[in-house]
């Protein structure tokens, strides 16, 4: 393999091993740059590890909003508890965004970015959840379930509040409730009996 790290610097061939062959795309982080890369990361992201170790994960970012959002949320969750997961939006190399399962743990709980390790995998199983919905409303929906603001919102996709405010009362009609709070409990309704079983 050839493929030598300080992280596994006590560590055996084994753990190089498992860490290099996981079954999801696998980062180790220092402040937000990527110090190791699983080889999963290229099928998922479409870059080879080799690529994106020394870089910001802001890379793998559709926008600085995204970036700097979800980075402090998942700041202050890793301070709380040991593993944090969420869905994202995250961009591959080709420029495509795809909507991403993320799972991270922290070394040290008072300071949750020093290091820390990432998996992700492509989220799909909600999509019949949004199929009512327009392009424009699917994603400001997956904004929604996780805790963006309207505002925030209208930041990462470059548009006006307004037409953030028009989209969700548009979903709120087509879904069939009564308000926001309603509209974000049913889009995190889970399709599959099984599916609050993440992570492993």
């Amino acid at each position: 393999m050839g493929r030598d790290s300080a992280p596994f610097g006590r560590g055996s061939d084994h753990e190089r091993l498992a860490f290099l062959h996981a079954p999801d795309a696998t980062l180790i982080l220092a402040d937000r740059v990527i110090l190791r890369a699983s080889l999963r990361v290229e099928a998922v992201f479409g870059w080879r590890p080799d690529e994106l170790e020394g870089q910001s994960i802001r890379l793998l970012y559709p926008g600085q909003s995204d970036y700097e959002v979800i980075g402090a949320r998942a700041r202050k969750a890793l301070q709380e508890r040991p593993v944090y997961h969420d869905e994202r939006f995250m961009q591959r190399k080709d420029g495509q965004v795809v909507w991403m399962e993320g799972s991270g743990a922290a070394l040290d709980r008072t300071d949750p970015q020093r290091f820390a390790i990432w998996t992700y995998r492509p989220a799909d199983r909600k999509a019949g959840l949004f199929d009512p919905l327009t392009a424009a409303e699917k994603r400001i929906a997956r904004y929604l379930v996780n805790g963006f603001t309207s505002k925030e919102i209208a930041l990462a996709l470059s548009c006006s509040h307004r037409t953030v405010e028009v989209h969700r009362a548009n979903m709120i009609r087509k879904m069939q409730v009564r308000n926001s709070f309603e509209l974000v409990r049913k889009l995190l309704m889970a399709p599959e009996p099984g599916e609050q079983a993440k992570g492993g």
